[in-house]
């Protein structure tokens, strides 16, 4: 059957739409905290735009803020993103189709564009499956370009006091990682305790303002050397479920 511009259009415009609403206040949050350290909307337009990692640029206006060096943002940014790679290898047969598209549709793959892209394994015939995942990258990092500018303005128009905005991201991941460790099973759950337990003995060795990078890197290095240990649970827990 012939591929519809207009179905493909659609149907990524139904499928980010999430996305939407999320993307315009996050993205605000961004806005509104580049302009409290001093930036404008013409820095947030070209970090949203270059950058585009979310959680990465929460860190870069604080590491910004601070003063940090370069190879520290660099290391930093690595590590909280690193997952990002892990999405683009899920997608590499299913972005290949896009041809031209390829690169840009592995850049927009953040964890919002992942799930939306995991959501559906289908479409209809008149769409065209490449270019809808492709559109739906480029419509989220639209929304988020839009929100950061939003968030820019507000905080040079309005006249509030945006203490504790940064925190919108954090609580963000608190909510999606109470919701994942309880939709999963035990192989999963003793990986989530296994991130806390790190981060709260880093947290208390090294202090709030350094104890994530260590939090990070020990929290890898438990699971690698557990990894024996965690496949036996999945097997248990296959065998399990087949019986």
């Amino acid at each position: 059957m012939k591929k519809s511009n207009k179905a493909t259009f659609r149907f990524a415009v139904e499928k980010s739409l999430p996305v939407l609403f999320g993307y315009l206040f996050l993205g605000s949050a961004f806005g509104i905290m580049l302009y409290e350290a001093g930036y404008n909307f013409i820095w947030a337009i070209f970090i949203s735009l270059v950058v585009y990692a979310g959680s990465g640029q929460f860190l870069l206006v604080s590491l910004l803020s601070s003063g940090a060096a370069i190879p520290t943002v660099a290391v930093m940014t690595l590590f909280i993103n690193s997952r990002h790679m892990f999405y683009g290898l899920s997608f590499i047969e299913k972005f290949k189709k896009g041809g031209w598209r390829y690169p840009f549709m592995i850049f927009t793959l953040t964890d919002e564009t992942y799930s939306v892209n995991t959501s559906f394994s289908t479409v209809p015939d008149k769409v065209d499956e490449p270019k809808a995942r492709y559109l739906i990258g480029l419509f989220d990092h639209i929304y988020w370009i839009i929100g950061s500018v939003i968030g820019s303005l507000a905080g040079q128009i309005i006249p509030i006091d945006f203490t504790g905005i940064d925190f919108s991201m954090t609580a963000l991941f608190i909510v999606i990682f109470i919701d994942l460790v309880r939709g999963q099973r035990g192989r999963e759950k003793s990986v989530g305790f296994i991130g806390i337990i790190c981060a709260v003995i880093c947290l208390i060795i090294f202090g709030a303002e350094n104890f994530l990078l260590p939090a990070l890197v020990i929290t890898v290095a438990v699971l690698s050397a557990a990894r024996p240990y965690l496949s036996r649970i999945k097997e248990v827990e296959g065998n399990a479920s087949d019986n």
